[in-house]
């Protein structure tokens, strides 16, 4: 099929050259033109395991190619819509204008097709009720719009597009539009569904409310771990432990309890206060107010970590050398979207400490974006002469160090491991005041 991914950021790009590796023609159309340059040579403007080599490969067998201009959509019969819907700036709500821009520019190229209708299909994050109001600016035309959201986790965003473990499908009010829509994304799907990936097919509202309640319950799920912690660093119980024993249980499950700096990233923070805004705009905003209690442990635990670094170098930042390993807000990714390790690091540079920061994909980034920061090639460099140093993404590069050899180099073998990703004893045998998060 003729397929448009309108918005090549980080959801768009990876759907745009997965479409491609499932055998479609894709063309994917971004305003960013230094970004449609970079994607059309095949070269990935973001780290994503994977990514690389699938996006070249379509590329070169010319399924797959970029533009600025919506003309060049024309011919598509469906077209998925996925830019970024931000938090705005100074509230908590989604910001819609990439989204109402796309719909726009979208409308005048929007033809029939002989094979079956012409489909909109939305991948964005968006509040509930935004489906309906996008239907109706595209009634007009004749196009159906479908609501698809997606749940692609950065690190494995390809397996996620590829095999995803469900597909939801927001469908039109009416049955025939909704059975016509089905049909023809459908045949964009079909070999995910003959691969028995379970498909759900919703109203509008439940498909928009199917991604913001799965990250709303996510994000619970690390607070909830969180406050764990708190209490048992007051107890001098230990959470990883405590997390093990209640993770056996199938109704809790093991994923998501881990005690840490809390999450981060450009999706979890965003969606969830976006949620609270919306919930608030159709009066039922007390539904959701644990999530502030959510958002505020998950604030709390950045605080608590650079307490603990206080601590570590004698009470005061000033004049102190600080290691932090980590600036992504997750390994395998570049994203430093509110992520805790670079809150953290800017915080405590911020009282008067010289930090130096490194990070295996985030690191080159950092560098080249904030100049008045000290960027150093790998956690050795970065420890060298540092009277504390902070672990706060869990590469599988900083979980592998050699405690003796970077205890050489330090000025104080100390370190704050942020995601409990280290063994302790073994740091505490080579020398090191160790603290975790949660465990005495």
């Amino acid at each position: 099929m003729q397929i448009s991914v309108i918005g090549c950021g980080y959801l768009g790009a990876v759907h745009a050259a997965c479409m491609a590796e499932l055998g479609h023609d894709v063309v994917g159309i971004d305003v960013d033109a230094a970004k449609v340059e970079s994607l059309s040579k095949g070269v990935a403007p973001f780290h994503e395991p994977g990514f690389d080599e699938l996006l070249k490969r379509n590329v070169d067998s010319g399924r797959l190619r970029f533009s600025t201009d919506f003309a060049d959509l024309a011919e598509a019969q469906v077209h998925f819509i996925g830019v970024g819907t931000p938090q705005v700036q100074g509230g908590y709500a989604a910001d819609l204008t990439y989204l109402n821009a796309a719909v726009e520019s979208l409308l005048p190229h929007l033809n029939h097709h002989t094979n079956g209708p012409t489909l909109v299909v939305g991948k964005s994050t968006v509040p509930v009720g935004t489906a309906a109001e996008i239907a109706d600016k595209l009634a007009p035309t004749g196009a159906l719009l479908v609501w698809n959201p997606e749940f692609l986790r950065e690190g494995f965003a390809v397996q996620d597009t590829i095999s995803p473990d469900r597909i939801v499908y927001g469908l039109p009010r009416d049955a025939d539009q909704a059975e016509s829509a089905k049909s023809v994304l459908d045949d964009v799907y079909k070999q995910l569904i003959a691969a028995d990936i379970p498909r759900l097919t919703t109203d509008y509202a439940t498909a928009e409310l199917v991604k913001v309640a799965a990250n709303s319950f996510l994000a619970t799920k690390i607070s909830f771990i969180n406050a764990m912690a708190e209490l048992c660093e007051a107890t001098g119980a230990d959470v990883t432990q405590l997390a093990e024993a209640i993770g056996h249980d199938d109704r809790i499950g093991k994923k998501f309890l881990r005690a840490g700096i809390g999450f981060g990233g450009g999706c979890l923070p965003k969606d969830i206060r976006a949620f609270m805004a919306r919930a608030g705009e159709l009066g039922v905003d007390q539904a959701l107010t644990f999530l502030r209690e959510v958002d505020s442990i998950n604030d709390r635990r950045r605080e608590h970590a650079i307490n603990l670094a206080r601590v570590a170098v004698g009470g005061t930042f000033t004049g102190r050398r600080v290691a932090v390993l980590g600036a992504a807000f997750k390994p395998d990714s570049d994203d430093m979207r509110n992520s805790p390790a670079l809150d953290i690091a800017n915080s405590i540079a911020g009282e008067g400490a010289t930090v130096t920061v490194t990070d295996p994909a985030a690191g080159p980034v950092l560098a080249r974006r904030r100049p008045d920061m000290n960027v150093a090639e790998d956690a050795y460099a970065a420890a060298t002469g540092a009277d504390v140093v902070l672990l706060l993404t869990e590469w599988k590069q900083f979980k592998d160090l050699d405690p003796a050899r970077l205890k050489d180099v330090v000025r104080n073998p100390w370190i704050i491991d942020g995601r409990n990703a280290l063994d302790p004893t073994t740091w505490r045998e080579a020398g090191w005041t160790y603290n975790g998060i949660g465990r005495p």
